[in-house]
């Protein structure tokens, strides 16, 4: 801040900061022993998380845990951690820690280590609890949910007490949701003391994933990767109109490498962008809004996204690869429509953008901007291809012979880098400030880039597991921390003991950047076992059939309002619910509704699109009022109205709410279903051309200010270009429909590792009756019987009808809900008709009527502008 700052900006810069604390790392920073404690504490547990990450453990053959031990030991340091790092209310003391909080750290923690420690006697016991380990795990319990409130507010505390009432009062519950309750015993033994519950999936993928991703975040931050990527951004784009928002949109989906917390990635880029933006002519709401915006989608943009993504891998039962693969795409279109509403906001107002340094010639900016993307795509192309090579050739020793080039190039992009000066933080509110060259700011932090290559080569070329991708990336980074500022004192040629001073440097910021790290986990690590109750109780008392019924019910049957249902579930929880435990409750709940839903209309829906469905709405409420906390932080900064701020965000954001809709019925989006190069590049602009169109027309601009009708027309052009099936299955039917009684042919004449789209009904275990569309994966091609019974299917033909003679249990048949004795009531084939982008064709002459009509008023009105100037 400047000397000019006053109190009223000193609170806030501190109000601040104090909420970045309270929902990410804990309030509390005491002096003393305490302190101490408190700082290594989150040591161990950012090095155990390492040790149980790394190959050493089964190398040396000492301290192997296994999932169910390692979920113990981390919910431990996280309850621990949660007690004295976090208030238990605004007034309490934060310069200390009293001893009732000691006291519940301890209990709260030896009940969460209760499993590891006795690990062996509970395994000889299942199913069978007895007094002790009731009462341990009644404490445990309860702590848990003390702690969920400090640390992530009373909302998730009060979601999980309403499962734990349900659970145990199900018999006065109303009729369509009542069962007979579960007792003490069973409920405390199912919550706690097994992996159905509290120590269930989403602790496991916090404990094996998400731990080393927020860990590689931490360290990046601390190596100043934060720093180059607002510099660099601001470099790139802060001459263009409007430039400081345009550079906030970019530096907020890079610095979504760091962070997956909204309000972590509000404060790291807000406190510097928002300023700007103001000075170039945003008002403080809308420059808040456009912070706000961007940050709450940098948990969308991949390789490392928010926590919740990680939790796909294991509810959706796909590998991180194809969870990045379908995200790409909805996260790239929705940073493009972002920044081009700011370059409209900066065309409606006029805005300029910042003063280029006076000694940049064109031609040397057009040369360096050049070379940058140049350099980009070659070092792309080289590590796909050249690692990929490699591996090819070498086999198991690509992996030292790669790691021995990334250190060789971290060695000589370091050495690039010392030649130019490094990156100082700047103050926003100077009143005159000149935007940094492009050349020297990129080069100089262009080994950052480095551990994300290294991620992806362990992601992409070697397979790994996210876990050990995300561990030798950390390492790496680790590296890069404690080495870069020696090595850069070396290669400038500086003295011994500077080298040496900036070692210890190295060395210390390395050692906060794991302190840092596991404190940005405690609410992770309590969100994910909080939300383990609410799993725990649909296993426990089947309220998932229930909720298929409820919703089909209130829905009548329509996908699209079950649809706008979820999403208004996820929007309310994620006030106050943190993204992860959003995702959990919902996914948990509404993700099989959805998909049964569809299938009874007909629609197959793969469980990908639903979960992504769910993950989108719960980010969107980072920034939805009236308790969106992004949105509070960013309004902070911009010293304006919170709620304006947020209602200004959501209105940006409204883009990224229509893609879920849209992916929904268009899977293309994911990138599903797609053959071909020419068909992606067809789906990937017409997607970007759709997104900015409907931009475009949310916000009454393109090329001048948009009538009605023309917004109108704007936004049915946007629709065909995402959903161009909607039309053209009014025109021709887009399947075309087959006899059950050739089913046999059919299969046979599938393609090999084909799926057969089949209509079947009957009744379930519960007497009511079913209709469903269903694919049935079918595998290599032979006969049609016999591709059908190893599918697990078997028929038996009665007249012209033709029922499910034989499911064979555990088969793809039984996976897919088809049950015995129901009918086959129809095949489902893709009809042979033109192909749907066809309907491109229209669209396009309507844009281009539009873009001459508003051509047309744009040239009069430039014309009587300068008539009246004149």
């Amino acid at each position: 801040m400047s000397k000019e700052s006053t109190r009223e900006d000193i609170v806030s810069d501190q109000e601040l900061k104090d909420m970045v604390a309270q929902t990410d790392t804990g309030a509390r920073h005491p002096a003393g022993v305490p302190g101490k404690i408190l700082f290594g504490v989150p040591l161990a547990w950012s090095l155990f998380q390492l040790w149980y990450a790394s190959p050493l453990p089964f190398f040396f053959n000492f301290g192997v845990f296994n999932n169910t031990e390692a979920r113990s030991i981390h919910l431990a340091f996280a309850l621990f951690l949660a007690f004295t790092a976090y208030p238990a209310f605004k007034r309490s003391p934060r310069e200390h820690i009293p001893l009732q909080d000691w006291i519940f750290a301890i209990l709260g923690a030896l009940s969460a280590a209760y499993i590891y420690l006795f690990y062996e006697s509970l395994s000889g016991r299942s199913g069978a609890p007895i007094t002790q380990d009731l009462v341990i795990a009644s404490i445990g319990m309860l702590l848990l949910l003390e702690a969920t409130r400090r640390s992530l507010g009373p909302p998730l505390m009060v979601v999980a007490i309403i499962f734990l009432i349900y659970t145990f009062g199900g018999r006065y519950m109303p009729d369509v949701i009542a069962h007979k309750g579960q007792s003490l015993s069973k409920v405390m033994s199912h919550q706690w003391l097994t992996t159905e519950g509290v120590f269930g999936v989403a602790l496991g993928v916090s404990t094996s994933f998400v731990f080393l991703f927020v860990l590689f975040g931490a360290m990046l931050e601390k190596a100043g990767a934060g720093n180059y990527f607002i510099k660099m951004a601001f470099a790139l784009l802060g001459h263009m109109k409007g430039g400081p928002a345009k550079a906030a949109v970019v530096a907020s989906a890079a610095t979504g490498l760091i962070s997956g917390s909204s309000i972590a990635n509000v404060a790291t880029t807000g406190t510097f962008t928002i300023p700007l933006m103001k000075r170039v002519g945003f008002s403080g709401a809308k420059a808040g809004a456009v912070e706000v915006a961007s940050s709450t989608n940098g948990q969308l943009t991949p390789p490392v996204m928010g926590a919740a993504a990680f939790l796909m891998i294991e509810y959706v039962g796909i590998s991180y690869l194809e969870v990045i693969k379908h995200a790409i795409l909805p996260a790239v279109i929705s940073y493009i429509a972002l920044f081009y509403i700011v370059h409209l906001e900066a065309l409606k107002a006029n805005m300029q953008g910042l003063q280029r340094p006076v000694n940049s010639t064109l031609a040397q900016k057009l040369m360096t901007f050049a070379a940058i993307v140049a350099g980009t795509c070659v070092i792309g192309l080289a590590v796909y291809y050249g690692i990929g090579w490699i591996k090819s050739y070498t086999g198991d020793a690509a992996f030292y012979i790669v790691s021995a080039l990334v250190l060789v190039a971290y060695v000589g992009l370091v050495k690039f880098a010392a030649r130019y000066p490094e990156l100082e933080i700047d103050d926003p509110d100077n009143p005159v400030m000149e935007l940094p060259e492009v050349g020297p700011t990129v080069k100089v932090g262009l080994y950052f880039l480095l551990p994300i290559v290294v991620l992806m080569w362990c992601l992409v070329v070697e397979r790994f597991s996210p876990g050990l991708a995300a561990f030798w990336a950390t390492l790496f980074m680790i590296l890069i921390v404690i080495t870069q500022r020696p090595l850069v004192a070396l290669f400038r040629g500086e003295s011994g003991d500077v080298e040496w001073m900036q070692l210890l440097h190295g060395v210390n910021d390395c050692i906060d950047g794991l302190v840092i790290g596991a404190r940005n986990m405690i609410g992770i690590g309590v969100a994910t076992a909080a939300a383990g109750i609410v799993v725990g109780t649909i296993t426990l008392t089947g309220i998932g059939q229930v909720m298929i019924e409820f919703v089909e019910f209130i829905s009548g049957g329509y996908l699209i309002l079950a649809l706008i249902f979820t999403a208004a579930i996820c929007i309310v929880l994620g006030m106050g619910l943190p993204t992860t435990a959003n995702y959990i409750v919902v996914s948990s709940l509404m993700a099989p509704v959805v998909v049964s839903l569809a299938a009874s209309n007909g629609l197959i829906v793969p469980l990908i699109a639903v979960h992504m469905f769910v993950f989108y709405f719960g980010i969107l409420a980072d920034d939805t009022p009236p308790v969106g906390l992004a949105a509070f932080a960013a309004a902070a900064i911009a010293k304006s109205d919170p709620i304006k701020t947020g209602i200004q965000g959501f209105m940006y954001d409204i883009r990224t709410a229509i893609l879920p809709f849209l992916f929904i019925f268009n899977t293309q989006l994911l990138l599903i279903d797609i053959d071909g190069w020419f068909e992606l590049l067809l789906v990937i602009v017409s997607a970007v051309i759709a997104m900015l169109l409907f931009a475009a027309a949310t916000q009454g601009y393109w090329l001048t200010r948009s009538r009605l009708w023309e917004s109108l027309a704007l936004l049915l052009v946007a629709f065909t270009l995402f959903r161009p099936g909607f039309w053209w299955d009014e025109l021709y039917a887009p399947m075309e429909i087959i006899p059950a009684t050739e089913i046999v042919q059919v299969a046979e004449n599938t393609p090999a590792n084909g799926k057969l789209q089949v209509t079947v009904a009957g009744e379930n275990l519960d007497g009511k009756f079913i209709r469903k569309t269903i694919l049935l994966p079918l595998g290599d091609a032979g006969s049609g019987e016999a591709r059908l019974i190893s599918a697990g299917l078997e028929t038996r033909t009665e007249g012209d009808k033709v029922y499910v003679d034989n499911v064979v249990f555990g088969s793809v048949a039984q996976n897919a809900g088809i049950d015995f004795d129901w009918e086959i009531v129809h095949i489902e084939v893709e009809a042979d008709r033109p192909a749907k982008q066809w309907m491109f064709v229209p669209a396009l002459i309507l844009l281009a009527l539009v873009g001459l009509v508003q051509r047309r008023r744009h040239a009069r009105q430039t014309a009587q502008d300068a008539a009246v100037s004149v």
